[in-house]
């Protein structure tokens, strides 16, 4: 009853934070785009959240999932640091021989700078939203004995739900432009459903290792190859292939992701036979 009460309690808080940090935004006007109050407010009341249930609401620090546990688990680390650059070749192979990207532009030595400057900086935020969405809502939501597809579809949800203030306010128009022809509501639909699938890679690994630190750095892989490559204009999808090959949320690209996430879970399903 008290696990079901708090994670109420959190999800309410995630979803109504980032709005905070729109409203707080309206009275400080001119603040750097990307960068502001708000956002901050957005990207850190979650995590305060998950601190506070844990500390005076009973919920306790035993499955955090801040242990590395790297004994029996390298190769994990491996496979969530590949998982997205492996998926990204793989696409922008197809999309060469089909001839629905334009490469003019890549320069492989500017997207690895590109990548090995950001790495770090997207490392520090991500423990934020790992410890999060794993650490916090997956840990809490495996103690409900919920199926594998509810919980996909419940942390997917919301942490889909708690992006709705950046994909409506606060990410600029030329961001979303670069990434799908669509109006910012449609953005966010599909944003949700891209999160849903991702789900299950996150929630596999998360299960497989029993810690965050695995999804921290595919997490921040993610946002230090993909956002630059499509943000800095290293590649040009031909006009109307964009919800095909977008690396971000194209459907190529989606199934790819739907189908490391079922592999992943053929695997730890196959493993908890053999270890019963």
């Amino acid at each position: 009853m008290r696990t079901t009460q708090n994670i109420i309690i959190f999800i309410v808080i995630v979803l109504l934070c980032g709005w905070l940090g729109v409203l707080v935004d309206q009275f400080i006007p001119n603040q750097p785009k990307g960068n502001t109050l708000g956002m901050g407010l957005w990207l850190v009341l979650p995590l305060l959240a998950t601190i506070l249930l844990r500390t005076f609401a009973g919920d306790g620090w035993h499955d955090t999932g801040l242990a590395f546990h790297l004994k029996g688990n390298g190769k994990w680390y491996i496979v969530a640091f590949l998982i997205y650059p492996i998926t990204t070749a793989i696409l922008l192979l197809f999309s060469y021989l089909t001839g629905w990207m334009d490469f003019s532009h890549f320069n492989m030595y500017a997207v690895a700078s590109a990548f090995a400057s950001s790495f770090f900086l997207q490392f520090i935020k991500n423990i934020f939203e790992e410890s999060v969405w794993r650490g916090y809502l997956t840990s809490k939501l495996l103690q409900l004995k919920l199926n594998d597809f509810w919980l996909y579809m419940t942390v997917g949800g919301v942490w889909g739900a708690w992006h709705l203030p950046y994909f409506l306010v606060f990410l600029p128009a030329t961001d979303i432009a670069n990434v799908l022809p669509v109006n910012r509501l449609s953005f966010a639909i599909i944003g949700i459903m891209t999160m849903i699938i991702w789900t299950i890679m996150y929630t596999e690994i998360y299960l497989l290792t029993k810690s965050i630190w695995p999804l921290v750095i595919m997490h921040a892989t993610e946002d230090a190859l993909i956002n630059p490559l499509m943000l800095e204009g290293y590649i040009q999808i031909a006009q109307g292939k964009e919800f095909f090959v977008s690396p971000t949320a194209g459907i190529v690209t989606t199934l790819l992701y739907l189908g490391i996430g079922l592999l992943l879970r053929a695997y730890r399903k196959k493993r908890d036979l053999v270890l019963e």
